[in-house]
């Protein structure tokens, strides 16, 4: 069986969708914690709910879902040094010319309402 096919099974098993819901269970437990202890100090109510969302990440990072999505943003990285990104005359450049649209769309809509509003008055004969 190829790597690809392994993944994809890997993510469809009942044990990666048990770990996410265990994730998502010790992620609330944080949060119930956070609310529960609210008599004690707020270093103690906000550690509880941090050790939560630590254990949450931690088995959510160990399931195949989790190891799915940092191969993902690992992925999307890569991508992203890919991108070649415009340099700053061209991104002025593009500005103004998207500016000069603006104002030649905005100029023939302003002539165009005028246009249709005299045809309006001139066809039912109000405002003369």
């Amino acid at each position: 069986m190829n790597e690809q096919a392994q993944e994809n099974n890997a993510g469809g098993n009942g044990a990666g969708l048990m770990t996410v819901a265990v994730a998502v269970a010790l992620l609330i437990a944080g949060i119930a914690a956070y609310y529960v202890l609210d008599t004690r100090p707020d270093w103690q109510r906000w550690g509880a709910a941090g050790l939560g969302l630590l254990a949450a990440i931690v088995v959510f990072a160990a399931s195949p879902l989790g190891r799915r999505a940092w191969q993902f943003a690992l992925d999307s990285r890569v991508e992203l040094r890919k991108v070649v990104w415009p340099s700053r005359q061209e991104t002025l450049q593009t500005t103004a010319v998207v500016f000069g649209f603006i104002v030649l769309a905005g100029f023939f809509f302003w002539v165009l309402d005028l246009l249709l509003a005299w045809a309006t008055r001139l066809l039912t004969g109000q405002g003369g």
